[in-house]
């Protein structure tokens, strides 16, 4: 992990641009753009492309916000992508990420009544 030296400038550290990826890899994992997911935070892509890149840094709330939305825990954000650049990701858990994702979308009871039965069929098997 980068080092959590105290500086008085405000710039983004080694540790937002760290946070910022893995936003991005998470926003990825889920078939996101960065609109999708901007919206749902309230933000601009714009904003949301600076966060991911480590342009700028990320509030306590919303770093709140982005691990709700992309449901993880927010200690989830720090850990380092780097570290896991060998390991394979479980595409189980991938498919699962995902498909939350698409239920956390829906506006209406009706669209999750829906998901649901289709879920339902297709685990059937």
């Amino acid at each position: 992990m980068p080092s959590r030296r105290q500086t008085t400038s405000r710039a983004p550290t080694a540790i937002d641009q760290m946070v910022g990826e893995k936003i991005r890899k998470l926003r990825l994992d889920r078939n996101m753009t960065l609109a999708e997911l901007g919206s749902e935070l309230g933000i601009s892509h714009q904003q949301l492309q600076k966060y991911e890149t480590g342009t700028n840094r990320l509030s306590a709330g919303m770093l709140s916000n982005v691990a709700d939305v992309l449901r993880v825990e927010i200690t989830d954000l720090f850990e380092d992508t780097n570290a896991n650049k060998g390991n394979a990701p479980d595409p189980l858990e991938k498919a699962r990420n995902e498909c939350h994702s698409w239920i956390n979308r829906a506006n209406s009871v009706e669209k999750l009544g829906a998901m649901a039965r289709v879920l339902k069929a297709l685990s059937a098997d």
